[in-house]
């Protein structure tokens, strides 16, 4: 397999995942690709930009300037977001969907420095997904009695007619399906385009 981390080459538009190297583990084939590699820029750029904002938060000036500025006001939306929809209960996850959000805007954005987008690979949304929908989970049980599950489940019946018992089942087991596939095709098809475009520029870029 030819090696493309961009998403046009000199020889045409390539919006595909391609194999780098492969390695044997315990007798299987693994594939080092270019969605690992362009996920590993991704999350090294997150890195420094995490170590970054935390030795300006660490040095904070009574007098911010426009970084510190900036930082301190996606921390703000951050917790607006999240106390708006899960009140005092959402301080818990603030880290995470934090983290969660940086991550899928630096890995949009890569999309539009020419790398091929980590989101753009349902290997990539499919555990995010799987994590949220874990995190959901867990957290039904652990602040909702069994009653009160039950009764969410059977609605909009009467606890003691669950005809929409399984419909509400399947609903709830589709949420990691949902969420993975609609960042997937999104992207996905953004990073379609974009090839398209460099592909259109490549006589003059």
């Amino acid at each position: 397999m030819t090696t493309h981390l961009m998403l046009a080459g000199a020889d045409g538009v390539d919006f595909m995942i391609h194999g780098i190297f492969s390695y044997n583990l315990f007798g299987h084939e693994v594939w080092i690709t270019t969605s690992h590699v362009c996920l590993l820029i991704v999350v090294v750029c997150l890195l420094i930009f995490f170590f970054v904002g935390g030795q300006v938060f660490k040095h904070a000036k009574a007098v911010p300037g426009y970084f510190q500025c900036a930082l301190e006001f996606a921390v703000e939306f951050l917790y607006g977001i999240t106390d708006g929809a899960m009140g005092s209960k959402g301080k818990g996850f603030r880290n995470y969907i934090g983290v969660l959000f940086i991550f899928i805007l630096f890995s949009n954005i890569s999309g539009l420095l020419g790398l091929r987008p980590p989101t753009a690979d349902y290997g990539v949304t499919l555990p995010l997904g799987l994590i949220t929908f874990s995190l959901i989970r867990i957290n039904e049980v652990r602040f909702n009695s069994p009653w009160a599950i039950w009764k969410d489940k059977c609605s909009p019946l009467p606890p003691w007619l669950p005809i929409w018992l399984p419909i509400n089942i399947i609903g709830d087991c589709a949420v990691p399906v949902s969420l993975s596939l609609r960042l997937f095709a999104n992207i996905l098809s953004g990073t379609v385009m974009m090839a398209l475009v460099y592909g259109l520029l490549a006589k003059i870029a």
